[in-house]
């Protein structure tokens, strides 16, 4: 594929898309270790099930404004009235299951950070802070285990492929393909 920057990128990622773009080049694998923005990558995927990347990334400053940015504090505290009011707003997916998971989720979110004091160090102690290097893939046994202990804590919408996928966008997982100009992060090879 010519790409107009002279940058060749990963096969899925749209060159008419400006914000798909910016996404691959400056978002996607780089290291999270903020727990507001892991949280909201979390609660993107989630929605992104049944449905391309791309159709949520396109969505996603609407999803922040109906979602008080990703506030996990304010989104575990929604209640009916507001998730209703969520499953209205044409400019998010509103898919009433995936809402009511998302107020759970971020219930289960605020249960782990009083465990482990953040997201960031319960989510990268499964790989010891290091991000890993692995393509080709939709699960691994680390996103296996990873969704079923997030499973086994009460959130839904965490499956092993979703995970992966987060796995991915938060930059625990390296998965650039050949070819592409950011292919050669540092990162431990599995």
């Amino acid at each position: 594929m010519e790409w107009k920057d002279g940058h060749p990128r990963c096969r899925w990622a749209n060159p008419e898309n400006p914000r798909y773009l910016h996404y691959h080049d400056c978002e996607w694998g780089v290291p999270v270790h903020d727990d507001r923005l892991l949280f909201e990558m979390l609660i993107l995927e989630g929605f992104q099930a049944g449905l391309s990347w791309e159709c949520v990334l396109n969505k996603r400053e609407a999803f922040r404004r109906a979602f008080d940015d990703f506030h996990w504090e304010k989104v575990a505290a929604y209640d009916a009235e507001k998730c209703a009011a969520l499953a209205q707003d044409a400019g998010i997916i509103r898919n009433r299951r995936k809402i009511a998971a998302a107020v759970g989720n971020a219930r289960v979110f605020g249960a782990i950070r009083q465990e482990w004091g953040s997201f960031d160090a319960y989510l990268w102690h499964w790989t010891g802070g290091k991000t890993l290097c692995e393509r080709g893939k939709a699960t691994s046994p680390l996103s296996d285990a990873l969704s079923a202990d997030l499973q086994k804590r009460g959130m839904k919408f965490v499956g092993s492929t979703i995970i992966y996928a987060y796995l991915q966008a938060v930059g625990v997982l390296w998965s650039h393909e050949d070819g592409c100009f950011l292919r050669e992060p540092p990162c431990q090879n599995l």
